[in-house]
C-alpha cells in the first residue's frame, strides 16, 4: 500500500506526467526528455530522481549515459502504467511531445543508417558467402518458436535482429553488445518496430548483466567466431538460464577461409558439431539439435541446447576479465 500512495505522489505533479508518458513509448536520456520538453536538465533531472525513488521509473546507466523507462516490474511499475493509461492522448501538451520525440527517433534511425551503410559493404562481403539470412531465420525460429519464449536475451546483438524478430511473442527482450554503434543500429531499429519491450545494452558477454537462471531463451547469432574463449561465453549464457531454459548458437561450420581474419576479423573459422556441443555439456546444458545449412563458401550451423529442468545454473567465472 505504502509504495502505491508513494508512487500517486511522485507522479502528482505535471511535468512529472509528461515525463512518465514520454518513458512509457520507450527508454530516453535526460538529454532527449531536455530537449522534448524545454526545461532545464537539473530539473527534469530531480522529477526523474523523485520517479525513480517512488519505484515509477527505472534508471540504467551505460558508460557516461543514463536511461529511463517506466519499471517493468513490481508495483511501481504497475501504478506508472495505470497512470499512463488515465491520461488523455489529445491533450495538446502530451501530443507535442510525442511530436517532439517522434523528431529525435529520427535523427536517431538516420544517424543509425549512416552508420550502417558506412559499413554495409564488409557485412555484404560475409553474407555473399552463406546461404540467405531470411532461411538461416526460419531455421531459427523452428528450433526456439518464438512463441515459446517470454524472456529472450541476445547476446552480440548487432543491429537488434534477433530481438524484433521475436518481439512481437515475447513478454521482454534484452541484447547486449559492446559497440556502442551497434548498439544505436540496434536501438533504431526496436524503436522503428515498436518493441518499447525490448534494450539494447552495453555489456560484456563474459559478465552478463542478467541474474542467475533469469532467462528462459538465450540466442548467440554470428558471434562466437569473435570470440577469444567461446567457451566462457557459452558458461556464461548457461549461467542466466533457468532450469527447461534454451540456448541458440548460430554460427560457421568449419571452413579454411583466412581472409576472414584479415579483412573481419574473425577469430575462430568456424566450429565443429562436437566443439560447440562439447561447450554445452561442460556448462551443464544437453544438447537438443544441430542443424547445418549450406551455401556457398560458408555453412552456417545451428545449436540447440537446453538447460534440464532439475539442474542449476553454474556460477560464473572468477578472476576473469576478458573483451569480447
Amino acid at each position: 500500500m505504502d509504495q502505491v500512495l508513494g508512487g500517486l505522489r511522485a507522479a502528482g505533479e505535471e511535468t512529472r506526467l509528461r515525463l512518465l508518458a514520454l518513458c512509457a513509448r520507450g527508454e530516453l536520456t535526460v538529454t532527449d526528455m531536455v530537449a522534448i520538453l524545454g526545461l532545464s536538465q537539473p530539473r527534469v533531472s530531480r522529477h526523474l530522481k523523485v520517479m525513480c525513488e517512488s519505484g515509477l521509473l527505472e534508471r540504467v546507466r551505460e558508460g557516461a549515459w543514463v536511461f529511463y523507462r517506466l519499471a517493468a516490474r513490481g508495483p511501481g511499475g504497475t501504478v506508472a502504467r495505470a497512470i499512463v493509461a488515465l491520461l488523455p492522448a489529445e491533450d495538446p501538451v502530451a501530443t507535442r511531445d510525442r511530436d517532439r520525440h517522434n523528431e529525435i527517433l529520427r535523427a536517431r534511425a538516420e544517424a543509425a543508417q549512416a552508420y550502417f551503410r558506412a559499413n554495409a559493404e564488409q557485412w555484404d562481403d560475409v553474407r555473399r558467402l552463406h546461404v540467405d539470412e531470411t532461411r538461416v531465420e526460419q531455421a531459427l525460429m523452428d528450433l526456439l518458436p518464438p512463441e515459446s519464449v517470454r524472456d529472450l536475451l541476445d547476446v552480440g546483438t548487432g543491429t537488434g535482429r534477433m530481438m524484433t524478430l521475436y518481439a512481437p511473442h515475447i513478454r521482454e527482450g534484452l541484447g547486449i553488445d559492446m559497440s556502442r554503434e551497434m548498439l544505436a543500429v540496434a536501438r533504431a531499429n526496436l524503436d522503428q518496430a515498436g518493441a518499447t519491450h525490448c534494450q539494447a545494452r552495453l555489456g560484456d558477454l563474459y559478465h552478463l548483466p542478467c541474474e542467475d537462471a533469469s532467462r528462459d531463451a538465450v540466442t548467440v547469432h554470428q558471434v562466437l567466431h569473435y570470440v577469444e574463449h567461446p567457451a566462457e561465453a557459452v558458461r556464461e549464457c548457461a549461467r542466466v538460464l533457468r532450469p527447461g531454459g534454451r540456448l541458440a548458437v548460430v554460427d560457421f561450420a568449419p571452413h579454411d577461409l583466412e581472409d576472414l581474419r584479415e579483412r573481419h576479423k574473425h577469430r575462430r573459422l568456424g566450429f565443429s558439431h562436437d566443439e560447440v556441443a562439447g561447450w554445452c555439456t561442460d556448462a551443464g546444458l544437453d544438447m537438443v539439435e544441430t542443424r547445418d545449412l549450406p551455401g556457398g563458401a560458408l555453412t552456417v550451423t545451428l545449436w540447440l541446447a537446453h538447460r534440464p529442468a532439475a539442474a542449476s545454473a553454474p556460477s560464473q567465472t572468477p578472476n576473469k576479465d576478458h573483451a569480447a
